[in-house]
């Protein structure tokens, strides 16, 4: 019997795998499911750029805003969600189409979730007050020197990522990308996964603009509603992080938003890096 196939589109932010996500999905009479970590979360509607109201008029979306930012949700709980809705919809099609940026939640479809250690609560709020009072530079730092691999491959943009990898590598004497050396879980489907990619240049210009059109949509508006809710992990995202720290008064707002425009310059980066380890690029 013939497998049936899942076309994984990834890219990097603002690269137009949505669009090109979505033409698919129509030639091929299939839904679209997002592979997104922050797109799921009903209560980020202009931050995390999901599909427009006309983008999801188009085909089927699963897996936009489809969650809560108050409920905790990992990777682990995706692969799972994901799965069992595969499962589903391949009773009915032959060919399904997955598009997101989030490279841990597309592995953890591809390839399933690493078997990490549990976490050391105690160890990760040193790491923290570490990170307030010398600085995310000096945990950058130490992780470069300790686990290089992930220091190159995380985003370090993230301060939680870091304080997370560094809480591995301390705590259990072995590296955190060390962990990432699992066996593979078998899957029924095949996977063909397509990089989106565009020249670097053009890509910058596009993220730039992007971000500007967010906050002409309101997304200062957005933020301020969930100031309240600001040390949720959810948020603990480029857009958000920065726009909290205007309201905080750390920088105007010229700067928070020069900051978005740079730290989503740097994930993108990062998110391609991720990508080219074994997926063929196309570009656009």
């Amino acid at each position: 019997m013939k497998k049936k196939i899942l076309r994984l589109i990834v890219g990097p932010t603002a690269s137009g795998k949505t669009d090109y996500s979505i033409e698919l999905a129509r030639q091929l009479k299939s839904p679209v499911i997002s592979c997104d970590s922050r797109q799921l979360y009903k209560e980020l509607i202009i931050g995390t750029a999901p599909p427009t109201a006309e983008q999801l008029s188009q085909v089927k979306h699963y897996f936009i805003h489809s969650h809560t930012i108050h409920s905790h949700y990992t990777a682990g709980k995706y692969e799972i969600e994901a799965l069992s809705l595969l499962e589903e919809l391949f009773k009915e099609h032959d060919q399904l189409v997955m598009v997101g940026g989030s490279g841990l939640y597309a592995d953890a479809v591809c390839y399933g979730i690493d078997d990490f250690p549990q976490p050391d609560f105690d160890l990760r709020e040193t790491l923290s007050s570490r990170m307030l009072n010398e600085g995310i530079e000096s945990l950058r730092g130490e992780l470069k020197i300790l686990d290089r691999e992930s220091y190159d491959t995380i985003d370090i943009s993230n301060p939680q990522r870091i304080i997370r990898a560094l809480e591995v590598t301390i705590g259990t004497g072995e590296k955190f990308s060390s962990f990432k050396s699992f066996k593979k879980k078998q899957r029924s489907f095949t996977i063909e996964r397509t990089l989106i990619e565009r020249p670097r240049e053009e890509l910058y210009v596009r993220i730039n603009k992007r971000v500007d059109f967010m906050m002409d949509a309101g997304l200062l508006e957005e933020i301020k509603s969930l100031y309240p809710y600001r040390n949720l992990t959810a948020l603990k995202t480029v857009g958000y992080r920065e726009l909290f720290g205007y309201l905080e008064g750390k920088y105007s707002l010229s700067e928070a938003v020069d900051l978005i425009k740079r730290n989503t310059r740097r994930y993108a980066k990062r998110q391609i890096t991720w990508f080219k380890r074994e997926t063929p690029s196309q570009f656009l």
